[in-house]
């Protein structure tokens, strides 16, 4: 005890010496803070959080072998630390669900593995759920997006356990985040996950391996061997299923399992002691470097829509190179959330970005493009039930007696749901005294283009209002941009001047007073100089585009 104090005021001091920059990073981590890793577990903070957590649901996802097997027999009779802030301690036995996952893959074999944890479930009286899902099915669907049935595997049974935990939190009207779901992973998943990435190639957040805690999931057998488990099980007089498929070297982890490993215990025979320190030192650098590509991420994002993520990728270019990968991979995910990247991919758009323009076509459809200094991410999606086109309705100002009695103030408010975002109009009366075409002036300055007011008549609008037509541009459409004292110019000409990327040209809003009438405003870039305000103006028409973001 006393040398663990020792221990951890060396710790504390060092964290305290570390430099201005470093330390405050360290502060917000949830993760790498030295007094969250080596805190003593009776501290009143995780005391606290155990009294909080120690009645939640724990779901315990069981396949019939060894492992799983082992972890199901330990949780309901022996002591596991499953990260609810008591450490090691036995969980109550009303705590303990089971979860089997039956993937139908492999005939006869798979119903004997669900019989089996049945049969076990019963013998140790812990409830089980079963869920049957024809995995081959679903890989073979194109509509799942993922044809790897490993893949689809494992998406299936992480659904199904996060599922079943939200249900126990609601029958025991427990937040969904005292719930705990508990993998059988050991330190051999670890060393065998971390040589597949490194023969797949990755970064350090996929040399972290397994982590021992994402969220809700938590692995408390990381620190064992599957040999230990093994041993266990004999100990107790406990069978487990063998899965032949585990034998066909084959598949990746078979093959690491089978032809890697072996090898490199050859060479040490500590060897998943020593990469459980490995994983653990890149698992705490990949949280502190993914901090600071956050917030990067939020310094370099200029735009942000369902499916579409724009960055500045001047300042992208010239960020630091380790940062910038993060950053691309944050873009991508935001923009299409199930795209699985590799860093072949990520390469490729950090190669545009460095040149400057061009573009590139990722996993899932994603379109990576680098046009007029900025890097646009989109998703490959259908925008369903979103409009291209339509009349947007401008309703009449509120008390109205006649056409020539108004109130102050703005009116009611119409919308049109576009695929880039939300258009708004509605009617404004110039209140007595007021200066028309300054009013216009202050609000284009405060809104910086996203809203702009307009002469309401000169727009086809009088105090009751009227409908307005939204459209993409149309090839040879002419207007006469505000500002250019009535000089006309092609919209095509406009959109290039203002450096709106060719794929993006149509989806810009134009307003026009009707279908195929004169131009009122490209939102947001100009105005007409026909609808303009002025000292005359008495009612005026307010548009504004309203971003959709995720």
């Amino acid at each position: 005890g006393g040398r663990r104090a020792r221990d951890d005021g060396r710790r504390g001091r060092a964290q305290r010496r570390l430099p201005g920059p470093a330390a405050k990073a360290h502060e917000g981590s949830a993760m790498t803070s030295v007094s969250r890793r080596y805190a003593a577990t009776t501290s009143p903070v995780r005391a606290g959080r155990a009294d909080a957590e120690a009645a939640g649901p724990v779901v315990l996802m069981v396949s019939g072998g060894a492992d799983s097997t082992a972890l199901l027999l330990l949780a309901a009779t022996d002591e596991l630390d499953i990260d609810d802030g008591r450490g090691l301690a036995r969980i109550a036995r009303e705590r303990l669900h089971v979860l089997h996952v039956n993937h139908q893959l492999r005939g006869e074999a798979a119903d004997g593995d669900e019989a089996f944890v049945r049969e076990l479930c019963a013998s140790l009286g812990v409830p089980v759920e079963v869920v049957r899902v024809d995995v081959a099915a679903l890989a073979a669907d194109p509509a799942t997006g993922d044809t790897n049935v490993e893949n689809v595997a494992r998406e299936v049974r992480y659904a199904a356990a996060t599922r079943l935990a939200n249900r126990l939190c609601e029958e025991a009207g427990l937040p969904r985040s005292a719930a705990r779901i508990l993998t059988a992973h050991t330190a051999n998943d670890r060393a065998e996950t971390f040589f597949m990435h490194a023969i797949k190639g990755s970064g350090t957040q996929g040399l972290s391996s397994i982590p021992r805690r994402r969220n809700r999931i938590v692995r408390p057998l990381l620190d064992r061997t599957h040999e230990d488990l093994c041993r266990l099980l004999r100990m107790r007089g406990i069978a487990w299923r063998e899965d032949a498929t585990n034998a066909d070297t084959r598949y990746l982890r078979s093959f690491v399992r089978h032809e890697v490993v072996p090898r490199a215990l050859e060479r040490n025979p500590r060897l998943f002691e020593s990469m459980a320190a490995t994983c653990e030192i890149l698992s705490d650098e990949d949280s502190y470097l993914t901090q600071v590509a956050s917030r990067a991420f939020r310094a370099l994002e200029r735009r942000r829509e369902e499916g579409l993520v724009v960055l500045d990728g001047a300042r992208l270019a010239a960020a630091d190179v380790a940062i910038a990968r993060r950053v691309v991979r944050m873009a991508v995910l935001a923009a299409c959330p199930g795209c699985r990247l590799d860093s072949r991919h990520v390469t490729r758009v950090l190669e545009l970005v460095a040149a400057g323009e061009g573009s590139a076509t990722l996993p899932g459809g994603v379109d990576a493009r680098v046009s007029y200094g900025m890097l646009f991410v989109r998703a490959r999606m259908a925008q369903a039930g979103v409009a291209t086109s339509g009349w947007i309705e401008v309703p009449a100002l509120e008390g109205m007696a006649g056409a020539s009695s108004v109130l102050a103030g703005p009116g009611p408010e119409g919308a049109l749901l576009l695929a880039g975002g939300t258009l708004t109009a509605r009617l404004r009366e110039v209140a007595p005294g007021s200066d028309p075409v300054a009013l216009a002036r202050a609000h284009a300055r405060e809104w910086e283009g996203a809203s702009v007011l307009l002469d309401a008549e000169a727009c086809g609008l009088g105090p009751l209002g009227g409908s307005l037509w939204v459209s993409s541009p149309e090839v040879g459409e002419v207007l006469c941009p505000l500002g250019m004292h009535g000089q006309s110019k092609k919209l095509s000409d406009l959109l290039i001047d203002a450096k709106v990327p060719a794929a993006e040209r149509a989806g810009v809003p134009v307003v026009r007073i009707g279908d195929g009438g004169r131009i009122l405003w490209v939102a947001p870039l100009r105005a007409d100089e026909r609808a303009r305000v002025t000292d005359a103006s008495r009612v005026l028409l307010e548009l504004r585009l309203v971003p959709t973001r995720q």
